[in-house]
Protein backbone atom coordinates (compact mmCIF):
# COMPACT_ATOMS: atom_id res chain seq x y z
CA UNK A 1 0.00 0.00 0.00
CA UNK A 2 1.08 3.63 -0.84
CA UNK A 3 -0.51 6.21 1.12
CA UNK A 4 -0.82 10.02 0.83
CA UNK A 5 1.11 10.34 -1.97
CA UNK A 6 1.17 14.26 -2.55
CA UNK A 7 1.43 15.50 -6.47
CA UNK A 8 0.63 18.54 -8.16
CA UNK A 9 -1.88 18.25 -11.21
CA UNK A 10 -3.79 20.05 -13.62
CA UNK A 11 -7.78 17.75 -13.46
CA UNK A 12 -10.89 18.83 -14.08
CA UNK A 13 -13.48 20.31 -16.17
CA UNK A 14 -14.06 24.04 -15.09
CA UNK A 15 -11.40 26.05 -17.51
CA UNK A 16 -9.01 28.03 -14.84
CA UNK A 17 -8.42 23.97 -13.21
CA UNK A 18 -6.31 23.54 -16.68
CA UNK A 19 -3.96 26.89 -15.70
CA UNK A 20 -4.31 26.87 -11.81
CA UNK A 21 -3.91 23.23 -10.81
CA UNK A 22 -4.51 21.66 -7.41
CA UNK A 23 -2.74 19.35 -5.44
CA UNK A 24 -4.00 15.92 -5.13
CA UNK A 25 -3.89 13.36 -2.38
CA UNK A 26 -3.47 9.87 -4.06
CA UNK A 27 -3.56 6.54 -2.17
CA UNK A 28 -3.04 2.67 -3.69
CA UNK A 29 -3.97 -0.54 -2.20
CA UNK A 30 -2.92 -3.84 -4.00
CA UNK A 31 -3.94 -7.01 -3.13
CA UNK A 32 -0.46 -9.39 -4.17
CA UNK A 33 0.84 -12.82 -3.84
CA UNK A 34 4.01 -11.06 -1.58
CA UNK A 35 5.03 -14.79 -0.33
CA UNK A 36 7.90 -15.82 -2.89
CA UNK A 37 9.41 -12.35 -1.94
CA UNK A 38 9.03 -13.03 1.70
CA UNK A 39 10.73 -16.40 1.50
CA UNK A 40 13.36 -15.15 -1.18
CA UNK A 41 14.23 -11.40 -0.44
CA UNK A 42 13.95 -10.96 -4.30
CA UNK A 43 12.76 -7.49 -5.45
CA UNK A 44 11.94 -9.15 -8.71
CA UNK A 45 9.06 -11.18 -7.04
CA UNK A 46 6.94 -8.38 -5.41
CA UNK A 47 5.86 -5.02 -6.19
CA UNK A 48 8.48 -2.30 -6.42
CA UNK A 49 6.88 0.83 -4.55
CA UNK A 50 9.57 2.75 -6.29
CA UNK A 51 7.95 1.87 -10.10
CA UNK A 52 4.23 2.45 -8.39
CA UNK A 53 4.98 6.05 -7.52
CA UNK A 54 6.18 6.70 -11.05
CA UNK A 55 3.18 5.07 -12.57
CA UNK A 56 1.39 7.49 -10.54
CA UNK A 57 3.40 10.38 -10.96
CA UNK A 58 3.99 9.68 -14.62
CA UNK A 59 -0.38 9.40 -15.04
CA UNK A 60 -0.98 12.81 -12.92
CA UNK A 61 0.84 14.46 -15.70
CA UNK A 62 -1.46 13.72 -18.02
CA UNK A 63 -4.59 16.21 -17.43
CA UNK A 64 -7.94 14.74 -16.97
CA UNK A 65 -11.48 16.13 -17.45
CA UNK A 66 -12.11 13.77 -14.16
CA UNK A 67 -10.29 12.03 -11.63
CA UNK A 68 -12.14 9.23 -12.06
CA UNK A 69 -10.67 9.09 -15.35
CA UNK A 70 -7.49 9.70 -13.96
CA UNK A 71 -7.72 6.89 -11.44
CA UNK A 72 -8.83 3.99 -13.82
CA UNK A 73 -6.00 4.41 -16.07
CA UNK A 74 -3.33 4.54 -12.98
CA UNK A 75 -4.99 0.80 -12.00
CA UNK A 76 -4.93 -0.33 -15.27
CA UNK A 77 -0.91 0.50 -15.36
CA UNK A 78 -0.56 -1.28 -12.11
CA UNK A 79 -2.32 -4.07 -14.00
CA UNK A 80 -0.01 -3.89 -16.97
CA UNK A 81 2.90 -3.55 -14.91
CA UNK A 82 2.82 -6.92 -12.84
CA UNK A 83 0.15 -9.03 -14.76
CA UNK A 84 -1.35 -11.49 -14.13
CA UNK A 85 0.33 -11.61 -10.57
CA UNK A 86 -2.20 -8.64 -9.01
CA UNK A 87 -5.10 -10.06 -8.31
CA UNK A 88 -6.91 -6.52 -7.01
CA UNK A 89 -6.26 -2.16 -6.85
CA UNK A 90 -8.16 0.10 -5.00
CA UNK A 91 -7.15 3.67 -5.50
CA UNK A 92 -8.49 6.82 -3.89
CA UNK A 93 -7.78 10.07 -5.60
CA UNK A 94 -8.57 13.30 -3.59
CA UNK A 95 -8.55 17.11 -5.06
CA UNK A 96 -7.50 19.23 -2.23
CA UNK A 97 -9.25 22.45 -1.98
CA UNK A 98 -11.78 22.27 -5.13
CA UNK A 99 -12.93 25.07 -7.14
CA UNK A 100 -16.81 24.87 -5.17
CA UNK A 101 -18.86 27.79 -3.65
CA UNK A 102 -18.22 26.89 -0.03
CA UNK A 103 -15.83 25.68 2.33
CA UNK A 104 -14.95 21.95 1.31
CA UNK A 105 -11.60 20.63 2.26
CA UNK A 106 -11.34 17.84 -0.46
CA UNK A 107 -13.50 15.71 -2.90
CA UNK A 108 -12.33 12.37 -3.55
CA UNK A 109 -13.13 9.21 -5.60
CA UNK A 110 -12.53 5.30 -5.03
CA UNK A 111 -12.00 3.14 -7.79
CA UNK A 112 -11.43 -0.46 -7.36
CA UNK A 113 -10.26 -2.80 -10.09
CA UNK A 114 -9.44 -6.51 -10.64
Amino acid sequence: MLENIKLFGFHGCMPEEKYIGSHYTINIEIEFDFYQASINDDLSKTINYVDLYDIVKKEMNINSKLIEHLARRIIQKIKDYKRPLVKYTKIKICKENPPLQGNVERVCVVLEGD
